[in-house]
């Protein structure tokens, strides 16, 4: 009976210092754990709120862009390029950015090769747009500098080069474009160059193949 009793009274002895030293930690520690839970819970808070408003943002987006590209299906061209321009400015980053590709393309078929050649050449340029779609944008600006006779410039000529050395997905068209404008200049030699190396890669695409193909047979002395 005694340990018994002997073992009661360790145990609650040890239970008091054990309550004790729990509550020295929380008078030190309470307050803080406390403002972690909070600053917890208003994280969450905020984060499902930013969630919110991020889905009504894009939602709100995608209907400017149908509406916009309803426009331009029916012709209606200049209400069509303030609607793209609007969300090219303060949209939602994916539609701002296809927005600004739809203007660059509407521009185009209204005939102003200019202005879009220009919005090509600086969506190539911005450095806030991820590489692949700046790289894209080169290869159309230097189409549509192709497709109205012309060059492009030296911006998209450099970018068009740094393409075909990176190596990128769009490595196959900026060699092409680049080789068809050096024949059009007359650099034979570099035209030939470029089109060899596409007919030789396997990873060229088999059209573009058998078209570097044809244009080596023109070449061929």
């Amino acid at each position: 009976m005694a340990d018994h009793s002997q073992d009661s009274l360790f145990r609650e002895i040890d239970e008091e210092l054990r309550q004790e030293q729990y509550t020295k930690l929380w008078k030190r520690y309470g307050v803080y754990v406390i403002a972690a839970a909070v600053t917890l819970v208003a994280g969450v808070g905020g984060y499902q709120a930013w969630r919110a408003y991020d889905v009504r943002s894009r939602t709100a987006d995608g209907n400017r862009f149908e509406v916009a590209a309803t426009l331009a299906a029916e012709g209606q061209t200049g209400a069509a390029l303030q609607a793209f321009t609007d969300l090219a400015r303060d949209g939602s980053t994916g539609y701002r950015l296809l927005a600004r590709f739809n203007e660059a393309a509407l521009l185009a078929r209204s005939g102003d090769a200019a202005g879009a050649l220009a919005t090509y050449a600086e969506l190539a340029g911005d450095p806030d747009e991820d590489p692949v779609y700046r790289d894209l944008a080169a290869i159309l600006g230097a189409l549509q500098s192709l497709a109205g006779g012309g060059a492009p410039g030296a911006d998209l000529m450099a970018r068009l080069d740094a393409i075909i050395t990176e190596g990128g997905p769009w490595r196959h068209s900026a060699r092409e474009i680049t080789a068809v404008l050096a024949h059009r200049s007359g650099e034979r030699a570099r035209a030939r160059d470029l089109f060899t190396a596409l007919r030789d890669d396997a990873e060229t695409p088999p059209a573009m193949r058998a078209r570097a193909a044809e244009m080596l047979a023109v070449l061929e002395p």
